[in-house]
């Protein structure tokens, strides 16, 4: 594979259009794109107003098929996402598809979702399939869900489970921006507020997002580097590195994780292999939150995050 082969393919170009409107979150745009290839799903972490939802809508921008959005609330029901049985007078029942049913579901504020709500989430997620009244449904092929949560505001929230989290191929934290982006992003919105509409996104052909993911899965991990996301992950469970500050280690499917987006990384960079650089940038989104810190390491301070920055610390590539 040649680098130039690879940033003229369309999938390759959608970190650039979909970074093209945001303000300092190219890497978030960057694993918005991983996620997709790896066939993933994305929980972005942040305070309000940082332009979360916009990347996805930008995103969806882009994307074949239908795009939803859901905002959660505590009175949300699992048939507001799956769908539900309608009578009509003329044919009888007949089943009325939810927001689910769509190629990328924006899920606002997940943590607002009742349990029920996310159990019925956590099945399309992970089996990509919506069970309504006995029937199982397929979800469309490319499914993805991009979900959010503030992490500052708790009040009336449902914190996710551990079996919910797991399913999320990458967990982004995004802070406020600085005072230099600050600006750009109020010269941006006067630019737009000012300009004509703009033409409408070029849209990515299905089959291009299919040939991309069946490239990414043969981008070539050799046998050291498949070593180090192994040593990474089991620095997590008993006798690791940090493993005596940790309750309940990465599971194996953070290793799968970890090894997908690293393809797809390298794939977007133009190379048909990976590279360290590729798990260590990586790591800590795809690997701390499948983690749960002991509480005698929470009251000093630790943090998934940094549990697994201290691991990478500790565990060289080679």
């Amino acid at each position: 594979m040649t680098h130039g082969s690879t940033i003229s393919h369309p999938v390759a170009r959608l970190t650039r259009d979909v970074a093209a409107g945001l303000v300092g979150h190219e890497r978030m745009a960057e694993r918005l794109v991983i996620a997709l290839l790896a066939g993933g799903h994305v929980l972005l972490e942040g305070p309000p107003g940082i332009a979360k939802t916009r990347a996805v809508k930008r995103l969806a921008a882009h994307l074949p098929g239908s795009h939803a959005r859901i905002q959660c609330t505590p009175d949300l029901l699992p048939s507001d996402l799956t769908g539900t049985q309608v009578y009509r007078a003329e044919d009888g029942f007949s089943f009325v598809p939810g927001p689910l049913f769509h190629s990328l579901v924006l899920v606002d504020e997940i943590n607002r979702a009742p349990p029920k709500v996310q159990s019925a989430l956590l099945e399309a997620m992970a089996e990509h399939q919506v069970t309504t009244g006995g029937t199982t449904r397929p979800l469309p092929d490319p499914f993805m869900v991009v979900a959010t949560q503030n992490p500052i505001e708790h009040e009336g929230t449902f914190p996710l489970p551990e079996a919910q989290m797991d399913r999320f191929l990458l967990h982004l934290h995004l802070d406020l921006p600085g005072a230099e982006d600050e600006r750009a992003i109020l010269d941006l919105v006067e630019t737009e507020l000012l300009a004509p509409a703009p033409p409408a996104a070029e849209l990515i052909a299905e089959a291009d997002i299919h040939a991309a993911r069946r490239a990414v899965a043969q981008v070539h991990l050799a046998p050291a580097l498949k070593d180090y996301i192994v040593r990474l992950v089991m620095a997590t469970r008993a006798g690791g590195a940090v493993a005596d500050r940790v309750e309940h280690p990465v599971s194996p499917r953070g290793t799968l994780a970890l090894a997908a987006a690293t393809r797809a990384r390298a794939w977007l960079r133009g190379r048909d292999h990976g590279l360290p650089e590729d798990v260590e940038d990586l790591a800590t989104d795809a690997l701390a939150h499948r983690l749960i810190p002991s509480w005698q390491a929470t009251s000093e301070g630790c943090t998934p995050r940094s549990l697994i920055a201290e691991a990478m610390d500790r565990v060289r590539p080679w």
